[in-house]
């Protein structure tokens, strides 16, 4: 497979969010065990992630069965921090007409990288993460995904027939930033 863009069965980090907007609750990934979590990771200021990541990330959260499909937003503001803050957000979510979960990724007071960002190993935005039902990262790619390797990627997850012992046992595993992950990112 192409670097950085498999990754063998490591357990998918929680977020670290500040805020959450289109939820009324805050968004863990414990909660959608059992599903195919989507999360596509951009920043307001980015093209790639306004011209293709964004849509399809949109195009991802209408398509599929919210019951065996989770999409998420992550905005992670790595740059132009003064111009970027929930505020503006939340006009762009409702000019965009977003209406998938976005999770406002913690800032991170020792560094201008925020917290799930340098979590996850992040190269930059847009990025897309896939996580399989039992939490585990299957997916983590930087740039444009094409729509046929994400759909592909998403219906081979949704095949994956997950037992419910092995979704219990999963449930007890927490997520591990290190394992499998590097300044490159998470890969094979």
């Amino acid at each position: 497979m192409k670097k950085n863009t498999a990754v063998e069965k490591i357990k998918a980090p929680e977020l670290i969010t500040s805020g959450w907007l289109n939820t009324p609750q805050p968004v863990t990934l414990a909660s959608l065990r059992g599903k195919v979590v989507l999360m596509h990771a951009f920043q307001m200021l980015c093209p790639g992630c306004v011209q293709q990541g964004i849509p399809q990330t949109q195009q991802v959260f209408n398509e599929f069965d919210p019951e065996r499909v989770a999409v998420i937003g992550l905005h992670t503001v790595f740059e132009h921090h003064a111009v970027m803050g929930r505020d503006a957000l939340e006009v762009f979510a409702y000019e965009y007409r977003l209406r998938f979960p976005i999770g406002i990724d913690k800032p991170n007071e020792q560094h201008s990288i925020p917290h799930t960002m340098m979590t996850y190993h992040m190269q930059g935005t847009p990025t897309t993460i896939l996580i399989d039902k039992t939490g585990h990262l299957r997916l983590h790619k930087f740039g444009h995904v094409s729509d046929f390797l994400l759909g592909v990627s998403i219906g081979t997850l949704l095949a994956e027939e997950v037992s419910d012992e092995e979704l219990a046992a999963s449930a007890e595993q927490p997520g591990d930033a290190q394992s499998g992950c590097d300044e490159e990112g998470c890969r094979v």
